[in-house]
């Protein structure tokens, strides 16, 4: 090829480059974050929690019944909660990498002493086809959504389908600072709808979000560590901080407290939390 002929094509090339490369960069700052979106089937509806005395009612609380990792009957029901009941909270974990241990997903989920139990989930909200990515979530691919849902649901789908060990840890706090994490959370779930925010894997994720939660009413209570960036982690910094109700070594627990093989066995049965609970919790 001619020197000159190569020089126009080279030229070419990196003018279509540059172009493209621009465009790109003015449609990511062009994007704004949306609840008007078509979302897939689990993170189609947003929570809504409206606050009467000591009493919360929480609209669309998810309760999906899975038979698979990705087979379910879609449902959502509206629940009621009293606060004056809220007796504990857990500290859900599951790393989802098997080469090493730093991806992972948590989120909490909380106890009444009726009997109810609720999980409160943060989540990077996908569009119909598309799958999670970390590297991805760096670039407001994702809006965030506060998923509340039926234990069952939200944890049993994770810990009975998945090839994933699935941690459920006992908190150790006190009961009006349990509330007042709950009520948080719900309270942004319903600014969330309002004001949409895009996830991002390292500032706006699910552990960065539960962190700031319990900051917020206990500050100073998780200091900043590249092991709350890396979540897979977490369970040895609560361990370490006093915050997970055992008191053994952070081997034991984890042996103590992975609930895949109860969740399996409880699965569709109307008593699956107390199911997860029974045999760990009788012995910290």
């Amino acid at each position: 090829m001619p020197a000159r002929r190569l020089r126009l094509v080279l030229a070419s090339l990196a003018t279509t480059v540059v172009a493209a490369t621009v465009v790109g960069v003015l449609l990511w700052a062009s994007a704004h974050p949306s609840n008007r979106r078509a979302w897939v089937t689990e993170q189609g509806a947003m929570p809504a929690a409206r606050f009467t005395g000591h009493v919360v009612q929480v609209d669309s609380v998810r309760d999906f019944a899975y038979t698979a990792r990705d087979r379910f009957t879609p449902a959502y029901d509206t629940r009621r909660y009293d606060l004056d009941k809220l007796t504990g909270v857990w500290f859900v974990l599951t790393p989802f990498a098997k080469s090493w241990r730093g991806p992972a997903h948590s989120f909490l989920t909380f106890g009444f002493a009726d009997s109810q139990f609720v999980s409160i989930s943060v989540e990077a909200r996908r569009e119909t086809g598309e799958t999670y990515g970390p590297f991805a979530g760096l670039f407001e691919q994702y809006d965030l959504i506060y998923v509340v849902g039926d234990e069952r649901d939200v944890i049993g789908q994770r810990a009975a389908f998945n090839d994933y060990p699935v941690y459920l840890y006992p908190i150790r706090a006190p009961r009006d600072s349990i509330r007042r994490v709950f009520v948080e959370m719900l309270a942004r779930a319903n600014r969330l709808r309002a004001q949409p925010e895009f996830y991002n894997t390292l500032t706006n994720n699910c552990t960065s979000n539960v962190v700031d939660h319990v900051n917020s009413v206990a500050p100073g209570t998780v200091p900043a560590s590249w092991k709350t960036v890396l979540p897979g982690y977490t369970d040895d910094v609560a361990l370490k901080l006093g915050l997970i109700d055992t008191k053994l070594g952070l081997d034991a627990a984890r042996e103590r407290f992975r609930i895949n093989d109860a969740a399996r066995k409880a699965m569709g049965h109307k008593d699956f939390s107390i199911q997860i609970r029974q045999e760990r919790m009788a012995s910290r």
